[in-house]
């Protein structure tokens, strides 16, 4: 222990920067540690760790620009604060007005971040690369009954680790940034850009070369799914593929001969469009050759996971105060929210309860008005925030997904339900928000401080790889395949009864372009406030579409709340001015205040599912401790007219309020703030144009490069 400790101390002191000006420059070990490292296996995990740390933090997927404008960018995920409040919602709605001006230092953290990373896996794949113990690895015919040469093993998986963290830290720069320099040796700073387009082949070639080295997940004690396998690395390698053969939107200032691949040959692209501030929105010509890439990995990895699977049913019988379960999709999170980590899940980003800020519930769940410590539960900002048309108009009235990924109540932080505000701003207001991770369901819930939950971050799951994979059969043309996985997928969102409709006759009627966008809409539904939404509609040349299609969208709701007091979308459901709402003793009169998959569509405590709050928040830290109700146990909301339209004034509506429900504004809030939800919305897009989604390289790295690195898109220098 005192060895590993020791270790630890060095290399937070070897690998600390020099300066923000060279970035891409980090301190060697010394010859003694390094030959210490590379040989024990406990060593080398521990060195790589400080890697795996600085990714916990990176201001990528855990916060930074996954916060900012991953989670927010796309037409399922909005911001909730007003437009003006935060200079992220420039970019994040593709900088209106021009990227002229844009302050270029935005994204500085993350970029030194990732380059940080980068330079700390080169140490260990550089000295690992210059050793016979590597030749064996990837030779092994040439030593024979070398016990050394007999892959994987502890120190040859920990290799693959720093290549496969390397290659993430590329597909993090390349689709936040695009062309980016890429240092691939701390011997040779390579102070230049790189097109994207060869450092995907770069990569995904290494990941290649290494998948034999690594364990799959779970495989042979050497490969939690805290750390990334052989299995993650598949997958990765799949999404590599994908964002190599798909669209993105590429600088024109730089030459056509700029976009090679790794070999040095000029590439030739399809583009969509026309040219906007100095970009172009293009995909190779030769993409099918990434696709069935991508093929080869998925079906590997589906074939053998390791210890990761597809969720398809919920284990959970009827609770003990008879709360109904039946849904597997929500058990995935529902794990997380047990600090275990999720079967579905191939890698997730380990976080420690009490320790570092855990992002989740805080930004990315369902929030709460408490206060930042001992509150119940404490305060959650709520980022991730949901257009109204990805509730009410994309979800199928039965699908199950819905009520665990949308929330429509908050916690007030005193043990109480509240109706979520459309008015912008932050915890109890903002809009709908994301329900995946909430407090309220851990056992018990950490109320003493804020951001601490210890919930991990699921970089990748295993209902993602069967959707990439459906998607790339679809484009290859292997129907019916792709149409086998979209239904696995399908199905657990469904209750039985409803599986011929819903599930068999849906899919079967599904051909050609029809079929590839239902597959993109059942990931639209799945990995809601995951971040994958925007990105899929990047490579697939589909953002603009999405963009006009959400605008008009909105605008038609918005125009029908103004006209008639409702809106009524294609699947039937129906958002009004106004719901009603009282508050209940949810626990006397079912058994219990957090609610589970609602047993009936009429019953306004229970329906919609997944809310209330914690069973007993009063014994919570002891007895006395927790929230005080006092005589007014009313802790959880009951809704009426939340998919219907009840008219002020009407007998039902007079009925309601005799029986103590209050008329609230719901889609009122919508139509005072309709600049907030439908004007401002993606202001910068530009139609029949590139979109310019990118971020700018800050100032340190162009002043230092002398001239190699420079800005395009119409950013400043």
């Amino acid at each position: 222990m005192k060895k590993i400790l020791y270790l630890f101390i060095l290399i937070g002191t070897s690998l600390a920067y020099t300066s923000c000006s060279n970035y891409l420059e980090q301190s060697s070990l010394s010859d003694t540690t390094i030959d210490f490292v590379l040989s024990d296996p406990g060593g080398a995990q521990a060195y790589l760790d400080g890697a795996y740390e600085v990714f916990r933090d990176n201001r990528f997927h855990s916060n930074g620009l996954f916060y900012e404008l991953t989670v927010c960018g796309s037409d399922a995920g909005r911001h909730p604060e007003a437009y003006s409040s935060q200079v992220r919602h420039i970019p994040e709605n593709l900088y209106y007005g021009g990227t002229a001006g844009f302050n270029i230092d935005y994204a500085q953290t993350p970029w030194e971040k990732a380059y940080d990373i980068i330079a700390r896996c080169n140490i260990l794949i550089s000295n690992y690369e210059t050793t016979e113990l590597y030749d064996k690895w990837i030779n092994p015919g040439n030593y024979p009954d070398d016990v050394d040469a007999e892959v994987p093993n502890a120190l040859s998986n920990i290799y693959g680790q720093a290549v496969t963290m390397r290659a993430t830290m590329y597909y993090e720069l390349c689709r936040y940034f695009g062309d980016v320099p890429h240092q691939i040796s701390n011997l040779k700073i390579d102070s230049t850009l790189t097109s994207r387009d060869e450092i995907y082949e770069y990569q995904i070639a290494k990941l290649d070369s290494i998948l034999p080295l690594m364990y799959r997940a779970g495989e042979n004690g050497f490969s939690p799914k805290t750390k990334m396998t052989r299995t993650y690395a598949e997958g990765l390698a799949a999404r590599l593929c994908l964002f190599a053969g798909g669209y993105a939107t590429r600088r024109t200032d730089l030459g056509s001969d700029f976009y090679k691949d790794m070999d040095g040959n000029t590439l030739s692209f399809e583009q969509i469009g026309s040219e906007y501030s100095g970009g172009v929105y293009t995909r190779r010509s030769d993409y099918l050759d990434f696709y069935q890439k991508a093929k080869t990995y998925l079906t590997n990895l589906i074939a053998d996971p390791g210890t990761a699977q597809l969720i398809e049913t919920d284990p959970r019988s009827v609770g003990a105060n008879g709360e109904q379960f039946g849904n597997p999709f929500q058990y995935v999170f529902q794990q997380m929210e047990n600090l275990t980590v999720s079967d579905e899940s191939i890698y997730e980003i380990a976080e420690t309860q009490g320790g570092n800020n855990s992002e989740r519930p805080y930004a990315f769940g369902r929030p709460s008005g408490g206060g930042g410590s001992n509150a119940y539960p404490c305060k959650s900002y709520g980022q991730a925030r949901m257009h109204p048309t990805y509730y009410y108009g994309d979800f199928d009235p039965y699908d199950m997904r819905r009520d665990a990924t949308v929330a429509v109540t908050a916690s007030t932080g005193g043990g109480r339900e509240i109706l979520l505000s459309f008015q912008p701003g932050s915890k109890t207001a903002g809009g709908l928000a994301l329900n995946k991770w909430d407090e309220n369901r851990m056992s018990p819930p950490y109320y003493q401080k804020q951001r601490k939950s210890g919930i991990n971050n699921p970089y990748m799951r295993m209902a993602d790889i069967y959707l990439m994979l459906a998607e790339v059969d679809a484009v290859l043309g292997d129907e019916g395949n792709a149409k086998t996985l979209l239904k696995q997928i399908r199905s657990r969102a469904f209750p039985a009864d409803m599986q011929t409709a819903k599930v068999d006759n849906y899919i079967s009627s599904l051909s050609g372009d029809d079929l590839l966008d239902a597959i993109l809409t059942e990931r639209k539904l799945e990995f809601g406030g995951e971040g994958l939404r925007k990105w899929d509609m990047i490579r697939n040349g589909k953002f603009p579409e999405m963009i006009e299609t959400l605008k008009a969208n909105l605008a038609d709701m918005i125009s029908g709340l103004e006209t008639n007091g409702y809106y009524e979308f294609e699947n039937g459901n129906i958002i009004s001015d106004y719901v009603w709402a009282k508050q209940v003793d949810a626990k006397s009169t079912y058994g219990h205040r957090l609610t589970t998959q609602a047993p009936d569509m009429d019953d306004p405590v229970l329906f919609p599912g997944w809310r209330g709050q914690y069973n007993d928040w009063e014994n919570v830290g002891g007895p006395g401790v927790g929230a005080s109700y006092g005589d007014d146990y009313g802790t959880n909301t009951a809704i009426e007219g939340l998919f219907t339209h009840i008219e002020p004034g009407s007998t039902e509506a007079t009925a309601l309020e005799a029986d103590g429900y209050e008329m609230k504004d719901w889609g009122k809030t919508l139509v005072d703030y309709k600049e907030e939800y439908s004007d401002y919305v993606f202001r910068g897009y530009q139609a029949g144009s590139a979109p310019i989604y990118l971020v700018p390289i800050n100032a340190t790295s162009i002043t230092t490069s002398n001239g190699l690195i420079t800005n395009g898109y119409g950013f400043d220098q």
